[in-house]
């Protein structure tokens, strides 16, 4: 129903540019970049200077979450414009059909050339897509080994490096060929910043002498948190290994000890990582601009999920948190988009139906996202979402995060922990009751407090739970007791 709404109104409005050719599409991801990694997202950490031309030049989206903080789920969700449990793919180890529609087939269709190049981690080949270059699995950092086309080739190097040649001879094949009347669009996947955080040889000694400012909660105890926040092993030091930090771990390091001094070591190791993305954005934005690409070219640069890059304690993602929930997301696209700030609540499932909205193709009936190109400009459709619905299904996969679901709107957040309840210990304990956690972001953006028990938020904890059952009934998601 939204979508029909969407697509009523967007054919009632026209918006500027229609009358000029499709634009071309290049779409950049990395893997694990947290916003506040980015130095136009405020980052105190890093600088960006290239993903800041984005910024700079377009529009930062300051509400973009995903709805299932996991990379293959996320991936799926993004090319399909549907929820996990409609794809089928909730897990890591889930494969994304490729009989199943996706965006690059519906832009392929419509007169797009398509290129896919980096990190996949669908689990088969990609379809949709006139060429193809990407990772095995979670691929290498050094000389790793890609899939170009079902043929497996090793080549030489630092492999953020390599994805981003590839991707500028992909464009440059294009730009030469007869192809290029018709508009490209390029997904350009990077593999960085994903753990175990190997940076390139240009970067591997930034910030050896600098200390990196900690986060404020970086030693969060989780108390008034569910227990499923104090059972997760994903505490930086603690729940870290050799390869992760690179040097054995002093066994006189304990605590809070322990958590400052490696902190400091994976997060130089993480920033690094993006420095070699950064620098390879700036290589495509290049591109563009020498070759008179840019004005009709729509760039995009986000990253699968969010990250906690120390917050709570934590690295890693999946937890309904908001380092992990929220991703960033920079737009240009010079002949419509006005330098701006946007507010307004989107998602990952968003994402194909606004590619289809610049390319002036139908949205599928079956995609439960819609196009967020009118409030690029400040026009939001007066009926836009003012909530978003998360479900996470790993249950203690891995890191012992358990299974959750649940609901944030602009000030609050409820969350719910399903599946088998946990004990103090970690263990399985049948007779303890699922866990809720209310948050008013307001009050506590870094979600220390939770406030579900307190008597003065009861109202908004059946408010909460209303709109939490409304969205699953809507988005065609089954509960759990």
């Amino acid at each position: 129903m939204l979508r029909r709404t969407f697509l009523a109104s967007t054919l009632a409005a026209p918006l500027v540019g229609t009358a000029r050719k499709r634009p071309n599409i290049l779409y950049i991801m990395a893997d694990d970049h947290a916003s506040h990694a980015i130095s136009a997202y405020g980052s105190t950490i890093n600088r960006t200077p290239h993903i800041d031309r984005l910024a700079r030049d377009g529009s930062r989206l300051d509400n973009c979450f995903c709805t299932n903080s996991i990379c293959t789920p996320s991936r799926a969700v993004i090319l399909t414009g549907q929820y996990s449990h409609v794809t089928g793919v909730k897990t890591l180890n889930d494969p994304l059909d490729p009989a199943r529609q996706n965006v690059a087939k519906l832009l392929r269709d419509g007169g797009y050339s398509t290129g896919m190049i980096g990190k996949w981690h669908l689990h088969k080949d990609p379809s949709g897509f006139d060429y193809w270059n990407i990772l095995p699995g979670q691929g290498a950092y050094y000389d790793p080994v890609f899939i170009e086309m079902g043929e497996k080739k090793k080549h030489t190097g630092y492999c953020t490096d390599l994805i981003g040649d590839f991707s500028l001879d992909w464009l440059k094949r294009w730009d030469a060929s007869k192809k290029r009347d018709n508009p490209f669009f390029l997904m350009c996947h990077h593999k960085a910043p994903h753990r175990p955080w190997q940076p390139g040889p240009k970067y591997a000694s930034m910030l050896r002498d600098v200390k990196v400012d900690e986060p404020n909660s970086l030693y969060d105890d989780y108390a008034d948190r569910a227990a499923a926040a104090r059972l997760a092993t994903m505490r930086v030091g603690e729940h870290m290994t050799k390869t992760d930090v690179k040097v054995d771990l002093p066994p006189n390091l304990k605590g809070n000890d322990l958590r400052r001094w490696a902190y400091q070591l994976y997060i130089k190791d993480y920033l690094r990582c993006i420095q070699s993305v950064d620098d390879n954005v700036g290589k495509l934005l290049n591109w563009l601009s020498s070759t008179g690409h840019e004005e009709d070219t729509v760039v995009i640069y986000t990253s699968d999920q969010g990250f906690f890059l120390g917050d709570h304690g934590w690295f890693d993602k999946r937890f309904m948190y908001e380092e992990s929930l929220r991703m960033p997301f920079l737009i240009r696209y010079p002949r419509e988009i006005k330098p701006s700030v946007n507010h307004d609540i989107t998602l990952n499932l968003d994402f194909a139906e606004t590619f289809l909205d610049y390319a002036r193709l139908k949205v599928p009936a079956d995609m439960q996202g819609r196009s967020f190109r009118q409030n690029l400009h400040g026009k939001a459709p007066a009926d836009w979402r003012k909530s978003m619905y998360y479900r996470y299904w790993m249950h203690l996969a891995d890191h012992g995060v358990a299974a959750h679901y649940g609901v944030r709107t602009e000030r609050y957040k409820l969350i719910y922990y399903y599946g088998k309840a946990l004990g103090s210990s970690g263990a399985i304990n049948q007779d303890r009751p699922p866990e809720w956690e209310l948050f008013d972001l307001l009050k506590d953006p870094r979600e220390m407090r939770n406030v579900y028990a307190d008597p003065s938020y009861a109202m908004v904890v059946s408010d909460m739970k209303k709109e939490l059952s409304r969205l699953q009934q809507n988005y065609g998601d089954t509960p759990c007791e």
